[in-house]
Formats: C-alpha cells, structure tokens, sequence
C-alpha cells in the first residue's frame, strides 16, 4: 500500500530546502551505498553544518503530519537526507536495505519515503519507480509532494534528461513491522476518522476498543 501526502512541506519550506540545496555541499550518492553500482546521484555532505537545517525542516513536517503518523506508526525515523540528480543521473532498481545504521544504532526499514522538492516541470525525467510484481507504479510529485511506500519493494529512479531533480529521501521503522497488520490498522483508523460521526456511539466505542487493542498485541514499541 502506498500513501500519497499532497502537502507535506508547505511552500516556504520548499523554498527553504531549494535555497540550502545552492549552498550545501553535495558528495557523490555512493557513500551511503558504495556496493549498488546502479547509483548515480549526488547526496547532502552529512558534514555540512547547513545539513542539520535541511534534515530539521523536514522531520518537522512529518511530526505534524497526522496523514502519515496514521499510516506509517512510525517509531523511528532516519535523519531525511537531500539528494540531487543532473542530467544523466539515475538509480538503478534495487531493494532498500533491511537495516539503516543512523549513529550507534540500527533503523529496521520498514518503509521508505520520498520527499519531492523539485518542480517536476523544471526537469525531465527522474521518475520514482516502484514495481508492483511485473507492473511499474510511477511517481513524479509537485514540491511538497511525498509519497510513502514499503522498503521491501524494488524500486527505482529513471535517467534525468535535463533539469534537476531535488528530493529528500528518508526511512521509517514503523511500531508495526508486518506490512498487512499496519495495513488493517490504517483501514480501521480511516473508517472511523470518515464513519465516526455517523455510526452509534455504542458502536464506535467498540470500533475504537477493537483498534486499540489490535494496536497493542501488534506493537513491538
């Protein structure tokens, strides 16, 4: 399942990030991934001070974020991280790695995210590319734009044919690691933000015990 967040950085935080990625250092994407040799991008120096503005900016947005907190149950979440592809840049398809080292410490990567900063009509190409069994899922979103999709998915960024394309790319270990039970959770907690008001009291109390308890026997939190 995937969640789509029209507005998950609102229009001066786009500017914010745009502004910083002119100023950032960038270093070559492999040093995240030095084994895929399929990546070719360019990645935020983790060494820059103004790395810390960039990675504040957007872990700020998804704390506010009900549509994600609702989706996602996040328990951790890696530092967001800038990433910029030139003309000719892509990343191969590839599955995101199980564990994620952030400092001293492992994130389990349960989902994946992708933050859109880019106009996508300032660049060509540089689709996200998710692959659904043979079938591909194609994402390209306005600045703002996130979209949020399970890391055990092969996935993929086309060529850039021109233009830039700027976005910040995180990983979410979730409080529910099997993807079906926190799909079930995410469907009874939409029936009751969309049902709620309507149903019997009686009804949405038992609605809300049946969620919660779930919530607890799911949860490794």
């Amino acid at each position: 399942m995937f969640l789509e967040i029209k507005d998950l950085l609102n229009a001066q935080e786009v500017a914010r990030l745009v502004a910083l990625s002119r100023e950032l250092r960038f270093v070559d994407g492999k040093a995240s991934n030095p084994a895929n040799t399929t990546k070719d991008n360019l990645q935020a120096d983790l060494a820059d001070p103004r790395y810390q503005e960039s990675t504040q900016i957007v872990s700020t947005a998804f704390a506010r974020s009900r549509e994600f907190r609702d989706f996602a149950f996040p328990k951790r979440i890696a530092p967001p991280l800038l990433a910029r592809y030139e003309p000719g840049m892509k990343y191969g398809a590839h599955a995101d790695a199980a564990l994620i080292a952030v400092g001293n410490t492992n994130i389990r990567s349960d989902l994946s995210c992708t933050v859109f900063i880019a106009d996508p009509s300032t660049y060509e190409g540089g689709e996200l590319v998710t692959h659904l069994g043979t079938r591909p899922v194609v994402f390209k979103g306005r600045p703002g734009e996130a979209i949020v999709y399970p890391s055990t998915m092969l996935h993929e960024v086309r060529p850039v044919r021109s233009g830039q394309r700027l976005v910040s790319i995180t990983f979410i270990e979730s409080l529910i690691a099997d993807e079906h039970r926190r799909n079930q959770l995410y469907e009874l907690n939409e029936v009751g933000a969309l049902e709620g008001l309507k149903m019997d009291w009686q009804n949405r109390v038992r609605l809300e015990l049946v969620r919660q308890n779930l919530l607890r026997m799911w949860s490794d939190g």
